[in-house]
């Protein structure tokens, strides 16, 4: 089974930077996409940025478009998520997924098999 462990997370005031690293049990996990996701209390998890096997393509939530980026390390089976200009509405888990099948899952949870534990962004204001 493979496991996805984040690290990162933390409390950061508004227009702070923070960045979430995942890494993979795995090297397989370097042949398919990986993205991460959020939930914030009392809402449905959705989707905040994608990137394909090799990094050649991604995709990002337009709330977070212009100040997330996404990028991976295949080398180090590691996906990261580089988080500026951070905001209180940015508040919520954030999951690490990848995908066993698909080289580039996109926006839909449904594209990937393998989710992180989770970790806690909390942006003061």
């Amino acid at each position: 089974q493979v496991q996805l462990v984040e690290s990162g997370g933390g409390l950061v005031q508004a227009g702070g930077s923070l960045r979430l690293s995942c890494t993979a049990s795995t090297r397989t996990i370097r042949f398919f996409g990986r993205g991460w996701f959020r939930q914030a209390p009392g809402a449905e998890r959705e989707f905040v940025a994608a990137i394909s096997y090799n990094g050649g393509s991604t995709a990002y939530a337009d709330s977070v478009k212009g100040r997330f980026t996404i990028s991976r390390d295949n080398a180090k089976n590691t996906v990261y998520l580089q988080m500026n200009s951070l905001k209180p509405e940015d508040t919520a888990v954030y999951y690490c997924a990848s995908s066993r099948s698909i080289n580039y899952g996109g926006p839909l949870m449904e594209d990937y098999d393998y989710w992180g534990q989770g970790t806690q962004v909390t942006v003061s204001s």
